[in-house]
């Protein structure tokens, strides 16, 4: 399904449309934001501060454990539970080390009040640490019953992405106390990693609940010419059980080599899931938002993906499961690290080395 032809141009955007708004600046990389209420979130600095923002002003939440600072780890994404307002929990991800030695992506588990974390619990930790200082992944999506994250293939390609015994280049499943739900597909399967949902991924940075509760989407980063949009759909169920989902990464991509070699000739393989989207050129997506909101009828069911690499907000419209129309929001105001419809209905979106920005609609 993925598009090959009638690949539509990307738009400009019209600036008399809409007006961006600082919300809070002195953030030097926003990685992630999560609403805590309708007029307050939590951003955490990839550095390792995680802030509590509120009217205007940002306070550092005491509790964050050590991570280990790379080039592309550090502390990442950040997640409200479902049921925040009654029990103050929050999911964050980071780049930590067990070994002493390099590092590996960690989620973790915590009681949000006061500013101040408690109860901290490490739910996950990929294993082994590596050196490789890229390709951390760490994206979250916490729905009501499950907690799904990212990540990379942690710059191991050929090894990580198709070995289910491995970390890496995977999409993961957790409950929300950490254990591991009977359903998942390699629950059952000697030597898996049983907390893996789907595998054959290169580094999702991108991931939002899908059109339907039997779907999750997430964008990727790829190589040169190779960033995608997967839809992760459940397990198939067949006569030995479920049947796992594989994306494909490395064996089969529409990308090739920075260096403009050839990664492989294949672009679809048998018994691999084709993206709905690629782009030509790569933009680098760093975040991913369905627009629900009525504050901006003509974006309502759109997607929202951030480019790194053009510095823009790209708005993505769908029709039958194909890309039909794209257009540039938020351009050159800098490199946007996540876009969150908050629950006011406005946008959202971090810029790294400016700050929290909200996107208004001009009357």
């Amino acid at each position: 399904c993925s598009q090959i032809e009638n690949y539509p141009p990307i738009e400009d955007f019209d600036e008399n449309l809409f007006s961006i708004e600082k919300v809070i600046d002195g953030i030097e990389i926003p990685w992630g934001l999560s609403f805590t209420s309708n007029n307050s979130f939590l951003v955490t600095d990839k550095k390792g501060i995680m802030y509590h923002v509120s009217e205007g002003k940002k306070d550092i939440v005491d509790g964050i454990p050590e991570i280990i600072l790379s080039r592309q780890g550090g502390l990442l994404d950040v997640a409200v539970d479902s049921n925040f307002v009654l029990n103050n929990k929050i999911y964050f991800t980071a780049s930590v080390t067990s070994s002493g030695s390099g590092s590996n992506t960690a989620l973790y588990s915590a009681s949000f009040l006061n500013n101040k974390l408690s109860n901290l619990k490490l739910l996950y930790k990929a294993s082994p640490d590596s050196k490789e200082e890229r390709h951390y992944g760490g994206s979250l999506l916490v729905t009501n019953e499950y907690i799904f994250f990212t990540i990379g293939d942690r710059g191991n390609r050929d090894i990580n992405p198709q070995n289910i015994s491995l970390d890496g280049g995977k999409i993961y499943r957790l409950n929300k106390d950490g254990s591991i739900p009977d359903s998942n597909p390699f629950y059952n399967t000697i030597d898996a990693k049983k907390a893996i949902w789907s595998y054959g991924h290169r580094n999702p940075q991108g991931i939002i609940r899908g059109l339907n509760e039997e779907e999750i989407w997430v964008h990727e980063h790829g190589p040169r010419g190779g960033d995608e949009i997967n839809i992760i759909k459940n397990p198939i169920k067949g006569e030995d059980g479920l049947k796992d989902r594989n994306y494909g990464w490395p064996k089969a991509t529409y990308g090739i080599n920075y260096s403009g070699t050839t990664i492989t000739k294949n672009k679809s393989l048998p018994d691999m899931e084709q993206p709905l989207y690629y782009w030509l050129p790569s933009i680098a997506p760093s975040s991913f938002e369905y627009i629900s909101s009525d504050i901006y009828p003509n974006w309502k069911g759109s997607l929202l993906a951030g480019a790194l690499v053009f510095k823009y907000i790209e708005r993505i419209d769908l029709e039958n499961d194909k890309v039909v129309y794209r257009s540039k929001i938020a351009e050159d105001l800098g490199r946007p690290r996540d876009i969150k419809q908050g629950p006011d209905g406005f946008v959202y979106v971090s810029i790294e080395g400016k700050g929290i920005y909200k996107i208004l609609p001009k009357e």
